[in-house]
């Protein structure tokens, strides 16, 4: 089954997430996603304040940098939200901008062997399990959580772009997010690498979900949002990228991402959306009617 969702972009302030939470409940959007972009709203504040405020959208956070965090703390805090709110939250890592990870003292050398060593621990901490590993980055000695997650929870996802995140996604996550950067044919290239990583490491096929940004406007001056947008990015060149109209639109592109593989789209507004909250209704009451429900 397709989701769709939209993103509480971190340049609104904080105090501005209950309305939008609040809307998309209200509206039946299936999910809510919030970043952990530096140095703005912390993800996993945000995400209970949004959960407590609500009662079925989905909150997910996409992502949570791995360099700032002890995996215990992340499984800590991952298997609160889960016990407290089942079914409901969405929790993604990642290896963080390197830039902001230096900012702050946390860039490592090797960003991938830490999310590997980082995804198979806390993975097997929600899971109950008590783990002992001494890894490069990672160490535990004997550490089981008291309160780990009662139900299924839908896993550890974790963000990825190129080939050997990609691969190692398969190989170590239940799910996958890309971001807006992403059009059709690399959701398609995305899907095959994350199969390569789950064949490799003797995983189940196709287990796996992927969540895609898409970055949409809409309004009179759309097009115009957009294009600005993809500019300032730096991915104005890449095809078929983006999204800017009506519902109907709106509703292609998602069907495109779909085809190509994508189990969750989330609409992400530009940096200048001038109305967050009638950006989640129009998601929610326009877009989600002429999605296909079924894949």
């Amino acid at each position: 089954m397709t989701s769709l969702g939209a993103v509480f972009r971190p340049q609104l302030a904080p105090e501005r997430l209950r309305s939008v939470a609040r809307l998309a409940d209200d509206a039946g959007l299936e999910e809510l996603w919030l970043w952990e972009d530096c140095f703005r709203e912390g993800g996993i504040s945000t995400a209970a304040a949004a959960l407590a405020w609500t009662e079925r959208v989905r909150v997910g956070v996409g992502l949570l940098p791995v360099p700032l965090r002890n995996v215990a703390i992340t499984a800590m805090e991952a298997a609160s939200l889960h016990r407290m709110f089942p079914g409901r939250a969405i929790l993604g890592v990642g290896h963080g901008v390197q830039d902001w990870m230096g900012q702050v003292g946390a860039r490592v050398e090797s960003p991938v062997t830490l999310l590997r060593e980082h995804l198979l621990a806390l993975r097997a901490l929600l899971s109950g399990e008590r783990v002992t590993v001494d890894g490069r980055y990672v160490k535990l000695d004997d550490v089981a959580l008291d309160w780990p997650p009662e139900a299924p929870h839908g896993g550890v996802l974790a963000g990825a772009t190129g080939p050997r995140s990609l691969r190692l996604t398969g190989e170590a996550a239940d799910g996958t997010i890309l971001t807006a950067s992403t059009n059709a044919e690399g959701v398609r290239t995305a899907r095959r690498l994350v199969e390569e990583g789950r064949a490799a490491a003797g995983r189940e096929a196709g287990a796996h979900r992927l969540v895609v940004y898409l970055l949409t406007a809409t309004g009179p001056d759309a097009a115009a949002r957009l294009r600005a947008e993809l500019t300032a990015e730096g991915v104005e060149a890449v095809p078929d990228l983006g999204v800017a109209g009506d519902a109907g639109a709106v509703a292609k592109a998602v069907e495109r991402l779909v085809e190509a593989g994508a189990d969750s789209v989330v609409l992400q507004p530009t940096a200048d959306e001038p109305d967050p909250e009638g950006f989640v209704r129009f998601a929610a009451e326009e877009v989600r009617p002429l999605v296909p429900v079924p894949r």
